[in-house]
């Protein structure tokens, strides 16, 4: 049966591990805990996980851990009777019945506090929890995988983890790599994302350029793929050309490859406009004829309106006296 990967992307050797084992690990029921750094794709890895699953017909509920108040998190898991807090004015299913025959994917789950830890070893180990306020044992036929971004082994050294919860989560480990570690996947993952914002804004399909690819290579991408993807979409909106250029990368991205920004292009003002390559053409000139024509203009203006004084048309023009006096001689204008 071939492997579902839905919106993962890469062809790493790392990558290629990672799915490996997920296409061995699918089939069974088997507890699988997934490592990785945030924004690494978790989420994306577990519902692959479910789909290659024999519980893929049935529903994926996932849950996550550290967003959920703690004192709200066993009711949201194990649902409540009525009555059983002021606020339960009907008895509400949890999650684990909601996923009954699927998969509950328990993201962030170093988030969660030692009381209820001990209430997930036992729907792991058992089978069954209660409702929360009630004092009915309920089955729970669910596949449990859980993911964190911490080292859940030091937590355990910290005591801020159960041990035997440790090791019954920790059946088959997967880790994903983060994104610095997967080489030319960044530039796969990249065009993946252009091409889908790009389509969504009805414009063609952004390109790097050869440099400001190498950067995009050589960035560290702390926040991983979550980070990669928000930054190709900002690029999908405001990037003005056909082409992504060095001016089009933000500064950090410079910074650590110790690119100096490219100067900026100063912004006409109302009402001004800057020369073009028509204004050449018009005029039969060359660029370097162009320029001189231009200067001696500026500098006759100036020299009119100081009257002549080459101190204050030198002062209009933002140079000094001597480089005016030597701009005079140049174009046999220093008598004037």
């Amino acid at each position: 049966m071939e492997l579902i990967v839905s919106g993962m992307v890469g062809e790493s050797p790392c990558l290629g591990e990672v799915l490996r084992v997920l296409a061995k690990v699918a089939p069974t029921d088997s507890t699988v805990l997934v490592t990785g750094e945030s924004g690494t794709g978790k989420e994306l890895l577990v519902r692959a996980l479910h789909a290659n699953s024999r519980r893929a017909g049935k529903p994926f509920v996932p849950v996550n851990c550290g967003a959920i108040p703690r004192e709200l998190l066993e009711s949201e898991l194990f649902g409540h009777e009525k009555g059983a807090f002021t606020s339960a004015v009907r008895t509400r299913q949890g999650r684990f019945e909601l996923a009954e025959g699927g998969t509950i994917f328990l993201d962030e789950i170093g988030e969660m506090d030692l009381s209820l830890q001990v209430k997930i070893l036992r729907a792991l180990q058992e089978k069954e929890f209660e409702r929360v306020g009630g004092d009915k044992t309920l089955k729970a036929d669910v596949r449990i995988v859980a993911a964190t971004n911490r080292d859940l082994e030091e937590e355990v050294r910290a005591g801020r983890f159960r041990e035997d919860l440790y090791y019954r989560l920790n059946v088959i480990p997967l880790h994903l790599p983060p994104l610095r570690e997967r080489g030319e996947d960044i530039l796969l993952l990249s065009d993946h994302f252009l091409r889908r914002f790009c389509r969504q804004k009805n414009r063609e399909t952004l390109r790097f350029a050869p440099d400001a690819q190498d950067l995009i290579l050589r960035y560290p991408w702390p926040g991983n793929v979550r980070e990669l993807e928000n930054f190709m979409e900002r690029l999908s909106i405001l990037c003005e050309h056909d082409q992504i250029q060095l001016s089009d990368l933000p500064r950090k991205i410079l910074d650590n490859a110790g690119v100096a920004p490219p100067p900026s292009v100063v912004a006409a003002p109302a009402g001004f406009r800057w020369p073009r390559l028509t204004d050449l053409e018009e005029r039969s000139m060359g660029l370097k004829e162009f320029l001189d024509t231009l200067e001696e203009k500026l500098l006759l203006e100036a020299l009119e309106r100081a009257s002549g004084v080459k101190n204050q048309a030198a002062e209009l023009l933002g140079i000094k006296r001597t480089t005016l006096i030597e701009k005079l001689k140049k174009r046999n204008l220093a008598g004037e």
